[in-house]
């Protein structure tokens, strides 16, 4: 690809800042420009940049949480991201790398390090394209392959539980919905989405006798069926990598609640994690709007105040706010599993 081709997009609220960049790059590089972080978004979109250079102080939405949308979004989270800063803000630079940045330039700007930058986190970016290209076609079976056992592992937990239907995989839709609108990134939601899934794993381990009772549970069956967690634990902990690590934690503590209360360990609060307070909330909505043999199912709108009354209690507040702000989205994923 020849450098004119490459798309940068400069955001900055300063005119002199992005006056500057310009007359450094427009020679080599189609150059477009962002006067604050709401209209980087757009642009972005638009433009589908190969480069972003984002300035960090921006009024009303900083550089760190454009940069988090942006990661967020499937059209735009593999575009590079460096960061320009001033030198006081190079403590912050862990915190850059975490939401998603690759670099930073500090200000004062200097021309011979931004084309530096730029070319290099180009090539980088052009290098991982086309070796996603190639990778794709030889991983795609396996991938596949791979999916099917984490469908199987997810429905197996369920085997001999009648009353669940298609609720695993509704919840790890919802969970998913609740991750992307709080900005979560592409690849971290799909990973969430498929280890909600396999919450109730332990299941397989709880005898019939207990799991398929239909009245209520004695004191030693309850004991018993609280053990799904742990079972659920042991099984998918086996396996270190990244999404069997969180799908093992999401099945050790999914029952665990935001004031204490709940099981196997009583965490409160940020002890849980955010992984695990998302399919809380995923989780008893949907047990909620489903038929059981010992209950109806409720109404959507008296389950969602439900989830709503029980902010601050069972579920983390600020994640109950993003719930409650996608009940439209809950209810489009609502209708297309019972379709």
């Amino acid at each position: 690809m020849f450098l004119d081709n490459y798309r940068i997009l400069v955001v900055d609220d300063e005119v002199n800042n992005r006056k500057l960049l310009q007359q450094i790059l427009q020679d080599q590089y189609q150059v477009s420009f962002a006067v604050n972080g709401k209209q980087a978004l757009t642009v972005a979109k638009k433009v589908k940049p190969d480069l972003i250079l984002l300035d960090i102080m921006m009024p009303e939405m900083d550089g760190y949480e454009v940069c988090k949308k942006l990661k967020s979004e499937t059209k735009t989270h593999k575009i590079p991201i460096i960061f320009i800063t001033a030198m006081n803000e190079v403590e912050d630079e862990a915190y850059g790398f975490g939401v998603g940045c690759v670099d930073y330039i500090t200000k004062p700007i200097s021309k011979p390090i931004v084309m530096a930058r730029v070319a290099t986190h180009l090539a980088l970016y052009n290098q991982q394209k086309e070796c996603e290209i190639e990778v794709a076609g030889r991983t795609a079976m396996y991938e596949e392959s791979q999916k099917s056992a984490i469908y199987m592992l997810g429905e197996a937990g369920h085997f001999n539980d009648d009353d669940t239907g298609y609720h695993i995989w509704r919840m790890g839709a919802y969970s998913a919905a609740i991750a992307r609108s709080f900005g979560w990134s592409v690849d971290k939601t799909a990973q969430l989405e498929l280890a909600a899934a396999m919450h109730d794993t332990g299941k397989i381990g709880i005898p019939d006798a207990v799991l398929k009772k239909p009245g209520k549970l004695d004191d030693k069956e309850w004991e018993i069926m609280k053990s799904h967690t742990t079972i659920g634990y042991n099984i998918l902990s086996k396996n270190n990598t990244p999404f069997f690590q969180m799908s093992a934690e999401i099945a050790l503590n999914h029952h665990e609640k935001w004031d204490g209360s709940g099981y196997p360990n009583g965490l409160k609060e940020s002890e849980i994690s955010e992984a695990v307070r998302i399919v809380a909330i995923a989780d008893i909505f949907d047990a909620l709007t489903m038929k059981r043999p010992y209950k109806k199912a409720w109404p959507v709108e008296d389950s969602f105040a439900e989830i709503e009354r029980s902010a601050g209690t069972h579920f983390d507040p600020i994640f109950t706010d993003s719930f409650l702000k996608i009940k439209d989205q809950i209810i489009v994923i609502k209708k297309k599993w019972e379709e």
